[in-house]
């Protein structure tokens, strides 16, 4: 396996459509592996990403930086209609908290 494959971040889930798993990578939304198990998915989607990498680092193209090696402040800028902000203060003032608190922690549920 190519070094730094394996930091990629890897799903496996049923597919109720394809009645098999598959394996996917957030990393690369385009690609995905079907098998009949989960073991054979992960295994399908990880040999995949690889090729993929190898072919891109052969064409010069920018590789994607695993999200496990991304570094996150804990900010962000959410849009949100007028009035949900005017009910979203309403609550954080009704619960003695700052709209942040009250943002973050219905954002961690």
């Amino acid at each position: 396996m190519a070094e730094g494959t394996d930091k990629y971040t890897y799903r496996i889930t049923w597919s109720e459509d394809d009645g098999e798993y598959v394996g996917l990578c957030a990393e690369f939304p385009s690609l995905s592996w079907l098998s009949q198990t989960p073991e054979a998915a992960l295994k399908g989607i990880r040999k995949v990403v690889e090729e993929v990498i190898s072919d891109m680092v052969g064409s010069g193209e920018p590789i994607p930086e695993p999200i496990a090696s991304k570094h996150f402040s804990g900010k962000f800028m959410v849009r949100v209609p007028p009035d949900v902000h005017r009910q979203l203060a309403i609550q954080a003032a009704e619960a003695g908290v700052s709209l942040n608190r009250l943002a973050s922690a219905k954002l961690s549920r």
